[in-house]
């Protein structure tokens, strides 16, 4: 095909040839409940564990997992919204710790 065609293409076009979407795709629209599901508590884990270690990578991490489970329509939406609060509680923490440090790595040892 040319890149004229390609683009030419949408994407329902694209899945009317291939097929259609994938079965979760067909009833939900989006991801499968359970992938949603399984982001919520993701992000529940690591901003909890971001509390502790890594709170410059897991704390952004579980604020955009909690975001995309929100998203996506999960069962667990309390878990989902804690892990938001969590990874914005990361933050915070790193903020704290950067401006009582001046330094962006600390540690839990003196």
């Amino acid at each position: 095909m040319e890149l004229a065609a390609i683009r030419r293409r949408t994407l329902p076009q694209a899945l009317k040839e291939q097929g259609g979407p994938p079965p979760a795709l067909k009833e939900q629209g989006g991801p499968a409940p359970r992938d949603a599901d399984g982001m919520a508590v993701a992000a529940f884990v690591l901003g909890l564990l971001g509390l502790l270690v890594m709170n410059l990578v897991l704390g952004p991490t579980a604020i955009v997992l909690s975001s995309l489970s929100l998203l996506y329509g999960t069962k667990r939406r309390g878990r989902a919204l804690l892990g938001l609060a969590l990874g914005v509680a990361d933050l915070a923490v790193l903020l704290a710790l950067v401006l009582a440090d001046h330094t962006v790595s600390w540690g839990l040892g003196g």
